[in-house]
């Protein structure tokens, strides 16, 4: 054998087994175990109860873990709750799941957001602000427009 087959054979050897573990299906994302949490489309329709309200909005995750909404405050009600709906019927819920690569979304008719005890009733062309907390993720901040009480979004729900 020749002395210098040896030596090359472990550079590369060495550069294979690097690029190995840098390529198992991550593309080289170092937080692609995290959720990326962005939310979009909020809105509450103006209520027309004096104590209720109901909140919609979509949570999207570009990331590659998964998470949760586990709770929401605002200081426009007493609590905020959240609720799934399943067969038509809605009940409240310690969490939702939002996919890693996904979306939770919120909807009217589907799961959404109760404002209970609401210290003001909100009017059309005013905001609300809202603080999503998740299992894993930071806080987000949410400002939400308060829509006509008929108000059907085009898109997004």
């Amino acid at each position: 054998m020749r002395p210098g087959i040896g030596p090359a054979a472990l550079v590369i050897a060495g550069a294979l087994a690097l690029t190995g573990c840098r390529g198992s299906g991550s593309g080289g994302d170092s937080d692609s175990g995290k959720a990326e949490l962005s939310v979009g489309s909020a809105y509450m329709p103006q209520p027309v109860s004096d104590d209720m309200a109901a909140g919609f909005l979509t949570v999207t995750n570009k990331g590659g873990a998964a998470d949760d909404l586990t709770s929401v405050t605002s200081d426009v009600a007493g609590q905020v709750t959240v609720h799934e709906t399943v067969d038509g019927a809605m009940q409240e819920v310690k969490s939702l799941k939002i996919p890693a690569g996904g979306r939770l979304e919120l909807r009217s008719g589907g799961d959404h957001l109760m404002f209970e005890q609401l210290k003001r009733k909100p009017k059309e062309g005013q905001t609300v602000s809202v603080e999503l907390h998740f299992a894993h993720s930071d806080p987000v901040k949410v400002e939400m427009p308060v829509k006509p009480a008929t108000y059907t979004p085009k898109t997004g729900h």
